[in-house]
Order: structure tokens, then sequence, then C-alpha cells
């Protein structure tokens, strides 16, 4: 029974719209996790780069079924468990400020990076020397506090674990097919590197603001850094026309003349000399 239960939803013009609506929800949602592992992922070799892609994407999706098959205990993370100042806070509250201040500080760290200017050679000897278990370790944190977001957003949503579970699974492959192009797309393009770091400081702001009872619609988050990217690409559209047009100007006599073209300055002067000579 338990299994015709789990599919009940299939049968409900209302389950199929419900699964939709948290479908996109999740996604968007997902969105901050694929631009924080496809930076983490950029530090290593290619190869290693995609393996640890696959171990992220995997750990999210595994935490975020195992805590929807919590559900109790997703319900009681909202429950005030010490009070600062006259303010209570839950270990919903704790785990996104926690997740927040870890965000601000690794993006922060990584903009210093990339702003110290490290030649190409130190970027591809720090790829090279990048622990990959470091790697999935950081990637295994951000995806627990973003999974506890995502699911108690779920939570509130839907009442259906069928309709959960399943929404779960989409946005997680949709965030697959994802993160391997944002990935190569930021390799290509190491400004965007950047901007992507400057996202993660305002997803962390968010989150902590979030954990202190102050919350940020997404909605604003999320059109600043639409418009922010949209930007971007503006920019690397105009350095790829501009490289890509061809150069005109005057030629240097000297280089035409040793070129077989037009006689050089000097050899202009000399037979000037010749002909002033009886």
């Amino acid at each position: 029974m338990a299994e015709l239960d789990f599919f009940t939803w299939m049968t409900s013009p209302a389950g199929w719209a419900a699964l939709l609506t948290l479908s996109a929800m999740e996604i968007v949602l997902g969105i901050d996790n694929v631009v924080f592992i496809s930076v983490l992922c950029a530090k290593l070799p290619p190869d290693k780069a995609e393996r640890a892609r696959r171990i992220g994407l995997a750990m999210a999706l595994i935490f975020r079924v195992a805590l929807l098959f919590t559900l109790t205990a997703i319900i009681r993370l909202t429950t005030p468990v010490v009070t600062i100042l006259g303010q209570g806070f839950s270990w919903r509250d704790i785990i996104l400020i926690a997740g927040g201040v870890f965000l601000i500080a690794k993006a922060t760290h990584e903009i210093h990076n990339e702003i110290e200017g490290e030649t190409g050679h130190d970027n591809a000897s720090r790829a090279a020397t990048a622990s990959f278990g470091l790697i999935v370790g950081q990637i295994a944190v951000i995806d627990l506090v973003f999974s506890v977001d995502s699911i108690i957003t779920a939570v509130g949503m839907s009442s259906d674990i069928g309709v959960m579970v399943t929404a779960v699974i989409i946005a997680v492959a949709v965030m697959y097919l994802a993160a391997g192009a944002v990935g190569r797309f930021i390799e290509r393009h190491p400004t965007t590197k950047t901007l992507a770091l400057s996202f993660l400081i305002l997803i962390g702001v968010a989150l902590c603001a979030d954990g202190f009872g102050m919350h940020i619609p997404r909605g604003y988050i999320y059109s600043a850094m639409a418009f922010s990217a949209i930007v971007e690409i503006l920019n690397i559209a105009a350095r790829r026309r501009k490289g890509h047009k061809p150069r005109t100007g005057t030629v240097d006599p000297t280089i035409a003349g040793a070129m077989g073209g037009a006689p050089s300055r000097a050899a202009g002067l000399a037979e000037g000399v010749r002909r002033r000579e009886p």
C-alpha cells in the first residue's frame, strides 16, 4: 500500500501541477548549488573535475532524498533551540548562517587569489595540486546547506512525498546537465569566475539574512544575477568581435622595403644623394 500511496499523485491533475511548480522551484534553488560546484571544480584538472562534479551532484541528490524521508526531523529544524538577545534560532537558522559565512569566506578568498594576478603557470600548478578530497568535502558541506533550504521549501509547498521526491530527482538531473556547461563556460572565460564568486557572496549574504529572520526575496537576487550575467555575456561577445576584426593602418616604410614593397626611407635618401652628384 505504501508503494501505491507513493504514486497516487500521478492520477491527479493537481498532483502534476504540484510537480511542475515544485520542480521549477527546485531548479531555481539549485542554481546556487551549480555555481558553487562549477567554481570549485574549475580548480581541478579536467578528468578530476568531471568526477568531482558527478560526486557532488550525487551527494546533492542523496542529501535531498534522505532529508525528505525524515520530514519530522525537518519540521523540528524550524523550532528554536537557542535564544540570543531575545531572538530564537532553530537548527535551520544555524545551518543557514554557518553555510552563508562559509560561502562568503570561500568566495572572498578565491576573489583575492584572482585579483592578486596569478600567472597561467601558477593557475595550472594550483589546479594540478588541488586536493580532490578537499574539493569534494567542501562540495558536501555546501550541498548539505542548500539541501536543508531546498527541502524545507519543498515541505512548505507540497504534502505529497511522491511529488517531492520526483521533483528533487528532476531538479538534480537538470543541475547535472547544466553543471558541465557552466563549468566549461567559466573555464573558457576566466573573467566570469570572478562574477560567479561575486554571486556566491550575494547568496551567502542571503543565507545569513534568512538565518537571522530577515528574508530577502529570491526574485531580487536572481534578477540581479541574471542582469550581471547578461552584461558579462555582452562584454564577451564584444571582445570576441574586436579580436576577430582585421586591423587596418599604414605600413612602416622600413618594413615595406624589407619585404620588397615600397623603398625604405634610408634607400630614398641614398637615391637623392646619388642624383645630386655631378
